[in-house]
Parts: structure tokens; C-alpha cells; sequence
């Protein structure tokens, strides 16, 4: 990549490029086809971006004019602090840019972006098999140890 990276927060009229990445997002995590997101899911997830009394945030990252990811992050309470926690809820980068340092630029704002809030912690998961992604967040954190459960309603 030649070009230069600019992260900055999502803007209304990212729209488009900004849908093309998360349909990538979800596709990669198998939600496609029958098991894809209801739209009415995506619209309520742009919408927050832009409600400033919604913990959610967005950020791309762009080069040339191109959206090339995506990161999605929120704040929250803790019982174990007085700030806030920071949790990446989303990142994701188009195929062609993967190793070259996109996924890190947009985690490093996200960083910046809970400092500047008082967060002491960000935090992510990501699926066991997504073995590029933890290439990258074995240098940029540490495994917490911790493992999730769920139950889905």
C-alpha cells in the first residue's frame, strides 16, 4: 500500500462504502444469505454512529478515496473501574489491504480514542480460526485468558 491511511470517524455519506465493508464483515463471520443480518439491524447500527447519546462509534480507514475497514467500538460501565471500558465490537479490513498495517492504524485510534475518554482498557474477541487477525493482536495485546460463553435467544 502506497498510499497514504487516514482514520478518521464515519460520516454520513460513507454510506455505501461503508455498507460494502460491513456485508463484507459479516459475510466472513458466515452471516450471508438465509443467516444474514436483518436490514432493519443495519440501519438501527448506522444510525447509532451518528446519536450522540449512543455509547457506539465508527471509524474508517481510507486510502485514495477507498474505504478499506472498518472499526466498530463502544463504551460501558464496569463494576472493577471508575471510567469507562472500551470494547472493539467490530474490525474489519477489505482482502487486498490485510497485512499492511490498515487493521493496526484503525485498532491504534481506537486506542487513542479510549484514552482520550478515561477508558484503562480495551478489549476485543475474535473467532479461533481468524488466524491473520491474532498474528497482528498477538503484537498489539495480550490474550486475556478469559473464554466466552453465550446464549443466544
Amino acid at each position: 500500500m502506497t498510499e497514504p491511511i487516514t482514520i478518521r470517524p464515519v460520516l454520513k455519506e460513507d454510506f455505501a462504502g461503508w455498507k460494502a465493508l460491513w456485508d463484507g464483515y459479516n459475510a466472513f463471520y458466515g452471516r450471508k444469505g438465509p443467516s444474514a443480518l436483518p436490514a432493519e439491524i443495519t440501519q438501527m447500527t448506522w444510525s447509532r454512529f451518528f446519536d450522540a447519546y449512543e455509547p457506539v462509534h465508527a471509524l474508517v480507514a481510507e486510502s485514495s478515496g477507498q474505504l478499506l475497514g472498518l472499526a466498530h467500538f463502544l463504551f460501558h460501565r464496569s463494576t472493577t473501574s471508575i471510567g469507562p471500558n472500551c470494547y472493539l465490537q467490530d474490525l474489519f479490513t477489505v482482502e487486498a489491504a490485510r497485512g499492511k498495517g490498515v487493521g493496526r492504524a484503525l485498532v491504534d485510534q481506537v486506542y487513542c480514542a479510549a484514552a482520550g475518554a478515561g477508558a484503562q482498557r480495551v478489549y476485543w474477541q475474535t473467532h479461533e480460526t481468524n488466524t491473520q487477525a491474532m498474528r497482528l493482536y498477538d503484537k498489539i495485546a495480550e490474550k486475556s485468558g478469559f473464554v466466552v460463553y453465550r446464549k443466544i435467544f
